[in-house]
C-alpha cells in the first residue's frame, strides 16, 4: 500500500468530500447486497485511493477548504505584509494536501520594506507564503498578526 509520503503529487478532495464519497459507496454496496458500516466504508476508500487505511488517507486530505484555493494565478490581490500595504498579482498557487494550505507567491506593484526596525531596510517585490482558506498566513508577527493577510474585497 502507499502512505501519503508515495504521492506528493496527488490533490485529494477535502475530509468531508471523501466521507460523503465513503457514504455514497456504502450505499452503493448495499443495494448490490452487501452491508458496510460508515467505518468499513471509509477503510475501503483509502485502500482504493492507495493508503493503508482511513487514518492515513484522513492526515494525506487534512482539512483544506472545500472551495479550493484562496486565490487563482493571475489575481491581483491587496493586504497587508508585515504591516505594510500592498497591491499586486498572484504568479504561482501550490496546493499542499498535507496541510491543507497553499503555498502563493505575490509579485507586489511596489516594493515592501520586510525590516520594521529603524535605520535598517530591505525591500521586496516578490513574497511566496502559505495561506489558508481565510486568505491570511497562521504564521504571526511579533504582535500577533498574520504575516500576510489579504483584503476580502478585492478579488
Amino acid at each position: 500500500m502507499n502512505t501519503p509520503n508515495s504521492r506528493p503529487n496527488q490533490i485529494l478532495p477535502t475530509v468531508d468530500q471523501l466521507k460523503d464519497q465513503a457514504k455514497r459507496l456504502r450505499g452503493e454496496l448495499q443495494q448490490r447486497g452487501t452491508t458496510m458500516n460508515h467505518a468499513g466504508s471509509l477503510e475501503l476508500l483509502a485502500h482504493q485511493l492507495g493508503y493503508r487505511d482511513w487514518n492515513t488517507l484522513h492526515a494525506a486530505a487534512g482539512n483544506g477548504p472545500a472551495s479550493g484555493p484562496p486565490v487563482q494565478l493571475g489575481e491581483r490581490v491587496a493586504g497587508t505584509y508585515l504591516g505594510h500595504g500592498f497591491t499586486g498579482k498572484v504568479i504561482a498557487v501550490d496546493h499542499r494536501p498535507t496541510t491543507g494550505r497553499y503555498r502563493v507567491t505575490f509579485q507586489f506593484d511596489e516594493a515592501v520594506d520586510v525590516i520594521r526596525f529603524e535605520g535598517m531596510s530591505a525591500f521586496r517585490k516578490r513574497v511566496s507564503c502559505f495561506l489558508g482558506g481565510d486568505r491570511q498566513t497562521v504564521e504571526k508577527t511579533s504582535d500577533g498578526n498574520p504575516q500576510l493577510r489579504l483584503d476580502p474585497t478585492v478579488k
